[in-house]
Formats: structure tokens, sequence, C-alpha cells
């Protein structure tokens, strides 16, 4: 959801007088003594009660069919929230023991205690530095985003935090900057958007479009199937680092994915739906390479303002944590000593400049490789009709090699794919093909862009949809605010938390001296592609299936035909006889 949009504004549900036709398209015919409507629907998540005792399969609906239909997707996402949520965490904790990584011995082999128990699971925890500094700013001026970073670990797993509660007294074995994945689709991204590809995996349609908003990528699916051949094909930070966490353990430690638990700490809603995609699951990675309905990469997303929900499960205040570096516990190392360098850098992560913008900066990190790349070239930037619509350019002696923009907020993308539209053409004789006439003029320069970074938040990830507000309770509380909060007060909060993004200390760059990289932006893409490379040499996957994902159009039935003649449909399709 985008900033502009939360769970509580979710009121469009299914209507009682409305069935969910999904789950009947796949049920064989039953049989003739059977009543009518004898299938019991259940979501994912959910388990079947006892009145399917009369012997029919339960009808299995997962969150992709609900998206599928999309008569009633924020409807779906309400469910979405509810089954990825700060007590989903809890009652997974809190299920069995957790599987207890022991190691490394003399040889430096791992081994994996608690196996015999089918319902435990290894615990591992990836976190995004929008949170961190959404907490931060939560916390006061006084606590920097660093510092954040390391109460949010104690809570995971500290023992005084998770694991001081619960049946089990479970938390989580690693917790992981998403930071270092980001950098991987940093590398990722620029090249597939300056003609390097990946072996096996097609170059997106000019301009490419970033693909690492989940509220944009569905809106495209949904509304606007044209731009999809236009989204780049690399996957999210969060989607990539499921995929390390979940392939690496698997084959280090030598356990079924499905007994490994992620949890992504996002500022975003959203992200919930990114996580739910069957693309993005080991039926890709490990099976078929297509999607299906297999484990998934990252199994639960909990937003900023979840955080503080999740403590207060247990009966803490994440405020109450200890905010220095030596108070969080030494964790057992990696079961991988390169991956374990790469997950755990010894200078640590930082965030991208200010300008790059607070989204992750692959815009910023794409002009400022290209123009390493041509000797006496420069970035012009142009501001566009508001503060979201941002065009840039590197030329060579005033004129333009290469063009890229950003447009941020759906107000802003609306006007983006409507000038992508392709026009139809004229069934008469020497027209003009439909839509040409009304775009303006001037307009079609836009599609010389080669690169556009799209973001449904206006701001970009710091003021996303799940992250702590200004009206919150906690924060009118902890600011002694009476009152509803105007708008400089709320634009005030977003700068705090910009803030706390851009001033999160900065690493040394792990660069190559005297490499072109040393002008884009701290990432060196020689040290990304030897660890992406022996990645998939030693989980023996190509990085085509390990890095990248696809998209489908999402086609609607909802107000085609009438109620009758679809039962009909689909009463045929299964055979009749219901």
């Amino acid at each position: 959801m985008s900033a502009i949009l939360s769970a509580d504004d979710l009121n469009d549900f299914i209507s009682p007088g409305v069935a969910c036709i999904k789950p009947v398209e796949t049920l064989p015919a039953l049989p003739a003594q059977q009543a009518a409507n004898e299938y019991e629907v259940v979501l994912d998540g959910q388990h079947p009660s006892s009145s399917s005792a009369n012997g029919a399969s339960p009808a299995q609906i997962s969150l992709t069919d609900c998206l599928a239909c999309s008569g009633c997707v924020t409807s779906a996402e309400a469910i979405l929230v509810s089954l990825q949520s700060h007590s989903e965490v809890i009652s997974t904790l809190d299920a069995a023991p957790a599987l207890r990584v022991v190691g490394p011995d003399a040889q430096g082999n791992f081994k994996v205690e608690g196996l015999e128990n089918e319902d435990a699971k290894l615990f591992v925890a990836s976190v995004s530095s929008q949170t961190r500094a959404n907490l931060a700013a939560a916390c006061g001026r006084e606590v920097s985003e660093s510092q954040a970073g390391h109460m949010l670990e104690n809570l995971l797993r500290g023992p005084e935090g998770l694991a001081k509660g619960g049946k089990w007294n479970n938390s989580f074995e690693w917790v992981v900057d998403i930071n270092v994945a980001r950098d991987a689709t940093l590398a990722l991204g620029t090249a597939e958007v300056l003609s390097s590809p990946t072996p096996g995996v097609s170059a997106p349609s000019t301009p490419i479009l970033s693909s690492s908003c989940p509220g944009w990528v569905c809106y495209a699916e949904k509304t606007h199937p044209y731009v999809l051949p236009h989204l780049s094909k690399v996957k999210s930070p969060q989607a990539l680092m499921g995929t390390i966490l979940k392939t690496t353990l698997s084959r280090k430690l030598g356990i079924p994915p499905n007994r490994i638990w992620h949890v992504a700490v996002m500022p975003c809603f959203d992200k919930k739906l990114e996580a739910s995609r069957e693309e993005l699951t080991d039926e890709v990675w490990a099976r078929s390479g297509l999607p299906g309905r297999g484990v998934r990469d990252v199994d639960c997303v909990i937003t900023s303002k979840e955080v503080l929900m999740l403590a207060e499960s247990r009966g803490l205040s994440f405020f109450d944590f200890q905010k220095s570096a030596s108070s969080v516990p030494p964790s057992i190392p990696f079961p991988d000593d390169k991956v374990h360098a790469f997950l755990f850098p010894k200078k640590g992560s930082r965030n991208p400049s200010r300008i790059a913008g607070s989204s992750g900066g692959l815009l910023h990190h794409i002009l400022q490789t290209k123009a390493a790349q041509i000797a006496g070239s420069e970035i012009q930037i142009n501001r566009g009709r508001n503060a979201d619509v941002v065009e840039y350019s590197v030329t060579v002696n005033g004129e333009p090699v290469f063009k890229a923009a950003r447009y941020y907020g759906f107000r802003n993308i609306q006007n983006l794919v409507r000038r992508l539209k392709p026009a139809r053409p004229s069934r008469m004789p020497g027209g003009k093909p439909f839509g040409s006439a009304r775009r303006p003029a001037g307009k079609a320069a836009s599609l010389d862009f080669s690169f556009v970074e799209v973001m449904a938040c206006p701001g970009g990830c710091t003021n996303g949809g799940g992250q702590i507000k200004i009206d919150d309770a906690v924060i009118l509380e902890r600011k002694n605010i009476s009152g509803k909060p105007g708008p400089q007060e709320q634009k005030d909060w977003l700068a705090e938390i910009d803030e706390a993004y851009f001033s999160g200390e900065d690493s040394q760059s792990r660069l190559d001296s005297g490499s072109p990289e040393n002008n884009s932006g701290g990432v060196s893409h020689s040290y990304i592609d030897d660890t992406l490379a022996y990645w998939s040499s030693m989980t023996g996957i190509g990085l085509d299936r390990l890095a990248f994902t696809s998209y489908r159009e999402v086609i609607s039935d909802v107000g085609k035909g009438s109620a009758t003649e679809s039962a009909a449909h689909l009463a045929g399709k299964a055979g009749g006889g219901w």
C-alpha cells in the first residue's frame, strides 16, 4: 500500500451475497449425493476445520489467487496483513523449540540440533535501513540509525528480547542488514540498464522501469500490462536476501527450505504482497524454474510499526533496549565463509547520499556508473512539475548521451504509464492512431529515457505505509503533542526520518583501486560479481534463477457477464451435479 492507504482504510470486502469462485475452477465433480457448497475455503496460514469431515478436500486459496481475481484486491491485502504480522511471528516462535546451529567444529563443519521435531524451524531475520531510520526517529534525535539497529537486534536475538518469553524462549539465530542485498541489486540493475545482461536473462524493453516497489508492480500487472516488458527483472533487495538465506542455509546445513523461517522487517505493507508472489519461492530456483506454490523465500514481513507491537506482545518496550554495539550478543558464524563476509561486512553497511534519495539509490548509482565510463561527462538535473518528478542527463559537451528519470507517487506514475501507452491503430482508412493526438507536444521525448526509477510512495521508501507516523499514539505521547498534527508537523517528522537515514555512518567502500567503480557510489561491481558467481557455483543454480524474477498480467473477470452465466460455466468445467 502507498503511504496514503493503511489497513484501517480497507472497507471493500466481498459482500455476503457474492461467492468467491476461484477455487471451484480446479475442483473435481462432486458425488451426486453430496449437497451444494460443501467445500471449505481455507486461506493461507489457516487449518481446515472439522466441518470438512464429509470427505471433501478443503479448497486451498493463496493470496495469488485473490490477486488474480482482482475484484477484492485490497481485501486480499487486509487478509495478508493479518496473516503476516507480529502475531504470526509470535505464534511461529512459540509453535515448537527452534532448531539450533552448532559449530563450526575443528574441520569447519556445522550441525543442526532438534531436527527430530518436525515443527522445529531455524529463525533468521533481515532488516531494512528505512525501518532503522524510522525507529531512530521514534526514539528521539539522540538515537542514530545504527543504534536503533542494535536495539532491534537485541529484541530479535538478545536474551532480554523475544527469547525472554514464550513457551520455548526462541529467538532469531541471525539478523542481517538488507543493505548488503541492496548493493547486489545495484550492481545487477546497473548491468541490466547499461547493456551487460546476465546470461540466460533477456533484457527488458527501453525505457527500463525499476521493480523494487511491489505497490508499483502490482499496479502495473493489474491495470497497465503493456508496461510489463519494461520492468527490471532484477529481484528486489528483500527478495534477493530471502533467496540468499534460504539457498545457502539449506545447502550448507543440509536442511530443506521449509525448515528455515525468514522474517523481513520493512517500511512498506506492500512488501507483504511481494513475499507472497509465486515467482519468489523455491519452486523457481530449486525445482521447475517456473512460478508455483513452493516454499517462500520470505515467510513473513512485518513493518516498522509492527516492531513496537512485537515487543509489546512479549510485555516489552522497544524503547528500553540498549543501543550500544557492545550490548548485542555475538552470533555464531554463518555456515559459509564467503557468504558470511558478504552478509556481515567488517565495516558495516552504509546508506546512499542524500542526492540518491531514500529508496536505495539505484537511479543515482546507474548515473554515476555511466558518467564514470565517459571521460569529461557530467550529470545534469532537471526538476519536474513537483518534487517527486526529476529528470537526469549524462552529458558530454552539453549533449546528452544518457537520460533517466525519477517518478514517485501514483499521481506521477499515472502520467508516466500514460506516456508509455502504445497508440491503437485506427480502423478508418488514413485515420490517425488513437492516443497520438492526445499526447501533448514534446511528451514523446520521454521515451528517450533509458531508465526510470518508480516508487509508489511520495518521497520514497522512508515514507512507506508501514512506517511509524507522527499521528500514531506512541509518537504523540513521546513528543507531548496534543491534538491532531498538521501538515507542517508531518513534514517535520518525515524530515527527522530522512535525517536519521542519511546520517548513518558511512563505511569504507570495498573498491578496487583504479577501477571505474570508484565513482559509482561505493559499490564494487567486481566484488559483487565475484560473490554472486561463488553463490551460484556453491548452490549449483544459475543466477538467472537465483537473482531474477518475472511478472504476469492479472486479468479480472469481475463485472464480465452475469453471475448465472459464470456459475453455469464453472459448473460445466467441474463436471456439473452441484
